[in-house]
């Protein structure tokens, strides 16, 4: 066993990989952008070196330099986490010519099953199913539209060499092939330094279900069973569970005969995952499923497979990567009961899924789940890396009973300083089909605007708010004395749905009169607060950035600032604004140009995606201040745009 390891990663899979370590006595060297020089994984490690500037080609996606820091430390492995240079065949084959152990799979195995297309050539030819379409060499741009209407609509376009949604576009008819085909060059160029792409049958009714694989260097592999991905926004994950509802013994075993069958082919060691799209059109069937892709190395939602097995697997790993063979055999891994994994990130579920940025002002997780992250209150969400802020793990002995510990987790953990997902992932959770274990990947897509809408605050959320935010849950604190009736202080509270006043009267040392317009209420600030004489599953804190109430579904308040003025007061609405810090990638219009709604008018790059602002409304674009490859700021004024109507009213 390695007596030290450098881990090549950052944020909760970097403090994830450190923690086993500790278990086993293992030391560990973090590597850190300046952005991150303050991180939970840089404290955490016992050992850290400096790697550059916060941009990841400057910092994370520097192989020799991580090298080197593994070299000058004596680290004798190095763990690439997922994402950054964790499939990266020429940095596992730099490591080896160093003398280091890649903790993953070798070179060739990577790049094997590296690029899409040539991984599922491979699989074809090993027996496994893979779904209609083209993988081949020709990147013509109406060669892959006639291979498109061929195929059938609808079709996927995927980057060949892509992952986590990005280089993706599903393209439902003949008319839209090629802005999709562009829009998925231009993001995968972007994002893995490779704008090729393949063509794939569009699966009606699908389910993403993923084996989890693990092979040795002695010719040994197992699977550790399924995980059921199908909840997905924008082609990425959002909730996991293991193992896969309504999945009969026959189909489980098929498919994990083929995902051994496919880590075999190309000699595979460490962990893996074979991912296969399943038809959910009906009960699952031994037929109905077919290889997408494999990615060769650990897997986010990996978690859940260690909830349901009790096995540890980056213990595994780090047993595999020096030399040892496989912990278990496939007769000694069973299943024991249900677990789901919930994705927390900072972004605005109502705005598209737009990522949010801001400083944890407030952090707390509750202990009822396992909560794997890279943040502490504190630290800052920042425009530089993926806005994941933590992933909450729940296990319990049946479906049913996991699914209530996932609700009641997401319920009772308190993020603030930036916008969550939160509220919309509890509504998942107690959505009717996903309750029932009817998913497939187009749940979300088809009741996202039931699954994001947001009840506003009622009187009794202004009331305990207002008392929060001038500190009367306080002992002993009083607004001032009035010889004939309690004195009255009227506070003005802002949410994102509006401005409300709300008038205090201290009526005694705990108990607070709150009038709302024309609704009175009595608040007793002890006890667990009681309105009314009702105790609220509400509970209130009072923070940098304002007062934040978490339950069900958290509301944010801050203080009025009569001086603030939004920048949608001042222009309207035509104007396009930036909606984060990012990279303009390129500009489409230019002044007097005419325009139609949903055209895009520029694109703006931001936290590893690609950000379309598209036109409000018919008409001319009156003023561009955006410029290609220029940086903004959150709220940069980008085009403004005028309504001829308007102008002629």
């Amino acid at each position: 066993m390695f007596n030290k390891i450098l881990i090549a990663n950052r944020g909760e899979i970097a403090c994830r990989v450190i923690e086993t370590c500790r278990k086993m006595g293992v030391a560990t060297v973090a590597v850190y952008s300046d952005a991150d020089a303050q991180a939970r994984h840089v404290a955490m490690a016992d050992e850290a070196v400096r790697l550059g500037p916060a941009p990841v080609a400057q910092s994370y996606l520097r192989g020799d330099a991580i090298i080197q820091a593994a070299l000058d430390t004596g680290a004798q492995a190095i763990h690439p986490g997922y994402g950054f240079l964790s499939e990266n065949p020429d940095f596992a084959q730099k490591l080896a010519d160093a003398g280091l152990v890649f903790i993953g799979p070798s070179a060739d195995a990577i790049r094997a099953m590296g690029l899409k297309d040539a991984a599922k050539a491979l699989m074809e030819k090993a027996g496994v199913p893979v779904v209609p379409g083209y993988h081949g060499d020709n990147q013509d741009d109406g060669f892959l539209a006639e291979q498109a209407g061929q195929i059938g609509y609808p079709v996927l376009i995927k980057a060949v060499a892509g992952g986590g949604g990005k280089g993706m576009r599903l393209v439902e008819s003949a008319g839209e092939f090629v802005e999709a085909l562009g829009s998925a060059r231009s993001e995968a160029a972007t994002a893995f330094g490779n704008s090729d792409v393949l063509v794939e049958k569009f699966v009606q009714n699908p389910r993403h279900i993923e084996i989890q694989v693990f092979g040795d260097t002695h010719g040994n592999a197992v699977h550790l069973f399924e995980r059921d991905c199908s909840l997905q926004r924008r082609h990425q994950k959002v909730i996991e569970e293991a193992p896969a509802p309504d999945m009969p013994d026959a189909v489980r075993a098929a498919m994990g005969q083929a995902a051994v069958l496919a880590a075999k082919a190309i000699g595979y060691s460490g962990a893996g995952t074979i991912e296969f799209i399943v038809d959910g059109s009906g009960p699952l069937r031994e037929d109905g499923f077919w290889f997408m892709e494999m990615n060769t190395r650990l897997q986010v939602e990996h978690p859940v497979t260690e909830a349901i097995t009790g096995q540890d697997l980056v213990e595994w790993q780090l047993r595999v990567a020096s030399g040892e063979v496989l912990p278990k055999t496939q007769d000694e891994l069973s299943i024991n009961g249900w677990a789901f994994e919930a994705r927390i990130y900072a972004e605005d579920a109502a705005k598209g899924f737009l990522p949010s940025i801001g400083t944890l002002s407030h952090l707390e997780f509750p202990t009822t789940a396992r909560a794997d992250t890279g943040v502490r209150a504190g630290d800052a969400i920042t425009p530089h890396y993926d806005p994941m802020i933590a992933k909450l793990v729940v296990h319990g002995a049946t479906r049913a009973q996991a699914l209530g510990k996932l609700e009641q987790a997401l319920a009772r953990t308190e993020v603030a300083g930036c916008t969550t997902n939160l509220g919309f992932l509890g509504a998942l959770t107690r959505h009717t089909d996903f309750a029932a274990g009817r998913v497939d990947t187009g749940l979300i897509g088809r009741d996202q605007e039931m699954l994001v809408a947001e009840d506003a605050p009622t009187a009794l959320h202004w009331a305990i708010a207002a008392i929060k935010a001038t500190g009367l849950d306080q002992r002993g604190l009083q607004m001032g004395f009035s010889v004939w009736e309690p004195l009255a202080r009227t506070v003005r509270l802002d949410h994102k749905t509006g401005s409300q006043d709300v008038v205090l009267r201290c009526l005694a040392q705990d108990l607070v009169s709150c009038t709302i317009e024309d609704q009175v209420l009595e608040v007793q600030t002890t006890a667990g607060w009681l309105v009314d004489g009702l105790k609220p599953d509400i509970n209130p804190v009072a923070h940098a950035t304002g007062v934040s109430l978490f339950g069900a579904q958290t509301h944010h308040f801050t203080l009025h600032n009569l001086l603030d003025r939004g920048a949608n007061e001042e222009q309207g609405a035509g104007t396009i604004f930036a909606p984060m810090p990012g990279t303009v990638k390129d500009v489409m219009v230019a002044a007097g140009d005419t325009v139609s709604k949903g055209d895009t008018l520029a694109i703006l790059e931001a936290m590893k995606m690609e950000h379309r602002m598209t036109a409000p409304f018919d008409g001319i674009i009156a003023e561009v201040q955006a410029v290609k490859g220029g940086q903004v700021m959150d709220g940069a004024l980008l085009i403004r745009m005028e309504d001829p109507a308007e102008e002629a009213a």
